[in-house]
């Protein structure tokens, strides 16, 4: 018996390591931004490294235009974009879901920044908020209409921890906010405390 639950104890322990290996963790403040070049819902290649020259950028990460959240999120982010381009900042979001689908989001948030399809997920890796959806999530979703397979294409049912970076014209990043849970957002008002 006593045997059982050690071994059942260190197959958890062990369990929960490899589970944290694989949890996104986001990058943090001060070190380097990779560099990114993606197609936006204009058909316009944004390079982050070229959009630092004229002043930060402000990088959010966006599940889908099936999330409430997410659109309530980006229409903020649209209707305070005035403010935060009066801070020299400019705005660019990114997505795994398809081309079609962010031009769903466009129509819902009536956003007029960049908006880039991550095509298979080289952003969202590089700046470690990806992660698959497990089984039981994903099962969820499709009770509620949500195909994320069908909603990201390619890329899968992955999503991105909702994250906000402010990356400065040196390249490194100024802000991080980076939260598993997606009601939660980082406020204009504290975008706007960031940027400098």
């Amino acid at each position: 018996m006593k045997r059982n639950v050690m071994t059942t104890l260190v197959a958890m322990w062990i369990g929960s390591l490899c589970f944290a290996q694989n949890t996104p963790k986001g990058l943090m403040m001060g070190e380097v931004a990779p560099d990114f070049t993606a197609t936006d819902q204009y058909g316009k290649k944004v390079n982050l490294k070229s959009l630092l020259t004229s002043g930060p950028v402000v990088l959010v990460f966006y599940r889908g235009e099936w999330c409430p959240f997410c659109n309530k999120y980006l229409k903020q982010l649209e209707d305070s974009l005035p403010l935060l381009t009066k801070r020299g900042a400019r705005v660019v979001t990114v997505s795994p879901e398809k081309s079609e689908n962010i031009a769903k989001t466009v129509q819902k948030t009536k956003a007029s920044y960049s908006i880039l399809h991550d095509e298979s997920l080289t952003i969202m890796k590089a700046y470690d908020v990806a992660y698959p959806v497990d089984d039981k999530t994903i099962l969820r979703y499709k009770r509620y209409g949500i195909d994320l397979q069908a909603a990201n294409g390619e890329n899968g049912a992955n999503l991105p921890v909702p994250a906000v970076y402010i990356i400065s014209p040196n390249g490194k990043i100024a802000y991080r906010f980076f939260n598993w849970d997606y009601k939660i957002r980082a406020s204009v008002k504290v975008i706007l405390a960031n940027l400098q």
